[in-house]
């Protein structure tokens, strides 16, 4: 009985017109914000924070969760349409929307975009309400040595599977370890790669260096270009229904990367883009077609935002269940919960049900406003094709300085991206795939933190570094999941190749 009552007040208070409108105005808000280059829902979320604080804790969650939930698929609009991921967690949509758009096949992608992404969000809602307290209680048992096991199963390979040239995206993985080392040592404080430049001592984060090879670089090669030179609008006839039957008629990719992000977002500190990147490389390592990633592949498409959307309620698992946020935007949403008193962990769910459980039924609100505004936005995301170069151009450098800028509010971070954008112009020139150089940079400072605290933990024992790794039981399931993977991917290349001779 008292559980038919807490439904029936969860349900009345989703359904009050303030929750609707906030709910919205939460989406959308993060949907503009997540399409801006160098801005994401993490940086929505902390513009609206202080306004939040304002609101009843239910409202004001709801609000930051419709940002957070908006702002993970907005970085897909400016990626397909302009090559311009508005998040890093993009990088992939444009790996092949964006040659989709070229084609003229712009709104076919972004219904993509917008149908995975909503079944990406409420797979990821379901694990929150479902598997909350297991989850977590699994995630904690990842420790520094399998969390760096993680980091090189995403390494070995995504980094091995972006571009035709594997020799090449080895190199540019290489490119992108190396940058991120570029600073101040996490764990000794000392500089190192900076040679005595003052603005390398803050070392290159992530922002600027998405912004540079992606958004500057491209601007920088669209200099002259006129409209439909690179990419062209088409009034083209999109059956919304087509789409979706389409993507369920491959269930499994779209499942299995909505689980990959899932899984992803429970471990605290792993980031997004770790899911996204690991989750197309797995579509592509599994697809029939892998000759068509890179072309303008929807399978790869589908499989990179339905684990983007899929982490939201990943990375909220432990947040709730055990007080430990699985990104910085569930960080920043947990401390609404506190600045009302209400303390977050395992007895959330005891002590404030009536607020845990209409939160996160609440965040399937947000995946329904989500699918409403970005299936009515499709038509008019798309004019933006029809904009010619020189007015876009100048318009998308300057959100790019915005972005730059906002991250760490210094001047460094816009010399940097720009002076990546000239090294990712080079790439293209050259044939270098650029994707690899991001994944090196995002996974290279998990790697090598967790490994240097692992051979720390490893130095108390009398067991060498490698004993020490495999005898750990979360390790050798790690470890088990990859030899069978790459075993899958061996016999089965065998096995194409043997069909092509015959």
């Amino acid at each position: 009985m008292k559980g038919v009552q807490m439904i029936t007040q969860i349900l009345s208070q989703l359904i009050q017109p303030n929750i609707l409108i906030l709910c919205l105005l939460g989406t959308a808000f993060g949907v503009i914000v997540g399409a801006i280059p160098g801005l994401s829902g993490v940086i929505g979320i902390s513009l609206l924070l202080p306004f939040s604080y304002k609101l009843s804790p239910v409202e004001g969650l709801i609000l930051l969760g419709g940002i957070y939930q908006g702002g993970m698929y907005g970085g897909a609009i400016t990626a397909i349409l302009l090559n311009v991921p508005g998040d890093v967690v993009a990088t992939c949509t444009a790996i092949e929307g964006f040659p989709m758009a070229q084609q003229g096949r712009s709104k076919e992608a972004l219904y993509y975009s917008i149908f995975a992404s909503v079944f990406g969000g409420i797979i990821g809602v379901l694990a929150l309400i479902l598997f909350s307290p297991p989850l977590a209680t699994f995630a904690l048992r990842f420790g520094p040595p399998e969390i760096f096991l993680l980091g090189l199963c995403g390494l070995s390979i995504v980094g091995a599977l972006v571009g035709k040239n594997h020799w090449k995206s080895l190199f540019s993985v290489s490119i992108g370890l190396l940058i991120a080392t570029i600073g101040r040592d996490p764990m000794s404080t000392l500089y190192r790669l900076t040679y005595n430049v003052n603005w390398l001592r803050q070392g290159i984060s992530i922002v600027p260096l998405v912004l540079g090879l992606y958004c500057f670089s491209e601007m920088f090669l669209n200099l002259g270009q006129q409209i439909g030179e690179k990419s062209f609008y088409k009034d083209e006839s999109v059956k919304r229904l087509e789409v979706i039957k389409n993507i369920l008629k491959k269930p499994f990719n779209l499942i299995r990367s909505s689980i990959i992000g899932v899984l992803i977002g429970i471990l605290p500190g792993i980031g997004g883009a770790t899911a996204v990147f690991m989750s197309y490389g797995v579509a592509k390592s599994n697809s029939k077609e892998p000759e068509l990633y890179g072309k303008g592949s929807t399978e790869g498409l589908v499989a990179a935002e339905a684990a983007n959307n899929a982490l939201v309620g990943g990375a909220l698992i432990p947040t709730l269940a055990l007080g430990l946020p699985g990104s910085p935007a569930a960080a920043i949403i947990s401390s609404v919960l506190v600045m009302h008193g209400v303390v977050i962990g395992s007895d959330l769910f005891t002590s404030r049900p009536e607020i845990a459980y209409t939160f996160i039924y609440g965040l399937l609100l947000t995946v329904v406003a989500m699918l409403a505004i970005g299936v009515w936005g499709v038509k008019y995301f798309s004019h933006i094709l029809k904009i010619k170069m020189k007015y876009i151009v100048p318009v998308v450098v300057i959100f790019a300085f915005f972005g730059a800028y906002s991250g760490s509010y210094n001047l460094t971070d816009i010399y940097t991206a720009v002076l990546l954008g000239f090294l990712g112009v080079l790439f293209r020139k050259l044939d270098f795939p650029i994707s690899p150089i991001v994944i090196g940079a995002v996974l290279s400072s998990m790697i090598e933190l967790n490994f240097r605290r692992t051979v720390q933990m490893q130095s108390a024992t009398d067991l060498n570094i490698f004993m020490f790794i495999i005898k750990r039981p979360a390790s050798m399931v790690i470890i088990a999941i990859v030899f069978i993977f790459f075993a899958f991917l061996i016999f089965r290349n065998y096995f194409r190749k043997r069909r092509k001779v015959a």
